[in-house]
């Protein structure tokens, strides 16, 4: 037995497929099979069961897996607690954040870090806030950034970045010449929502008083597809600012503000207040806030309004 098997194997358990695991470990489906083969005939067990559609895990490979994210986990651990006796910043990071933060907002801070740190070794979790939010809880991330507001008393949490979420039309919609609408006006238009995710729930609030006349035309998965769609103009929808930027640039989408209504999105850096962060971590968090502070603009005095909330006046 060796790690490499204990990494397959606990990619084949989580995917259920030997083929998607062996493109996660960049190895052929026959060298995934091999190694669980090997580790198998180590234990003296089935540890999993293969079907022409999907992988299951036996009792024994249930019994198996638990020790063998333990172990992994342990030899990151250990690699990095070797690393941190170093007076330079390497090993591995674990980082977590949703598609959009990772798209739109990271590129530059990691360039930065690797350009500063080059012997550290990235790895990015990407994923929702509360899907982050467990990984940093049971200490498979080293340090996320999250949708606000968090309540947890074993977190540390630093605000970050707050920025207003405004009506996104195509250059073509009738609403495009003016500076401002009414909610009643966005809600006659077609709709297009993320599927999911904190800001639908906050969307879907918003819309309640109109949903007798709102028509959600399309739930899409990503704000690069939200984008595609509203600048083909097949119909409107809400997004922040910073993730537009370069759209309204180009002439492809325009934002307008709605009257009575505010609604903002704030993003922090979260991580355990209990644990001792790899150095790799610690520089990081240090990269960010500089970039931060650099970079005032990207972020609002507290007190405007209440983060993630919308606030607006009665239908008329």
């Amino acid at each position: 037995m060796d790690f490499d098997q204990l990494t397959t194997f606990v990619q084949v358990a989580k995917l259920g497929s030997f083929s998607r695991a062996g493109q996660k470990v960049f190895r052929s489906q026959s060298a995934v099979s091999a190694q669980i083969r090997q580790l198998e005939q180590h234990y003296g067990a089935k540890l999993l069961d293969r079907t022409a559609r999907s992988v299951h895990l036996t009792p024994a490979g249930e019994a198996l897996l638990d020790y063998a994210v333990r172990l992994l986990r342990l030899r990151d651990e250990s690699l990095q607690a070797v690393a941190d006796r170093s007076s330079s910043v390497q090993g591995p990071l674990v980082f977590g954040a949703n598609e959009a933060t990772c798209l739109y907002l990271l590129p530059d801070i990691f360039a930065e870090y690797q350009k500063r740190y080059p012997l550290a070794q990235i790895s990015i979790y990407r994923n929702f806030s509360h899907k982050i939010l467990q990984r940093i809880e049971d200490g498979s991330i080293d340090v996320g950034i999250v949708t606000l507001p968090v309540r947890s008393p074993n977190l540390r949490i630093h605000h970050l970045f707050r920025d207003r979420l405004m009506l996104m039309v195509s250059p073509r919609n009738p609403l495009a010449n003016r500076s401002k609408v009414t909610l009643r006006e966005v809600a006659e238009q077609p709709l297009i929502f993320p599927k999911t995710g904190y800001t639908r729930q906050v969307l879907d609030k918003m819309f309640r008083p109109y949903r007798s006349r709102a028509h959600v035309a399309m739930e899409l998965p990503s704000i690069g597809m939200i984008k595609k769609f509203v600048a083909a103009n097949a119909g409107v929808s809400f997004i922040s600012d910073a993730f537009a930027r370069d759209q309204v640039k180009a002439g492809e989408v325009k934002l307008i503000a709605v009257e009575g209504v505010e609604l903002y999105r704030e993003l922090g850096l979260v991580y355990r207040r209990d644990r001792s962060l790899p150095r790799t971590a610690q520089a990081l968090i240090a990269l960010i806030r500089e970039h931060r502070k650099a970079h005032p603009s990207a972020s609002s005095t507290p007190g405007e309004a209440q983060t993630g909330k919308a606030h607006s006046k009665r239908p008329s």
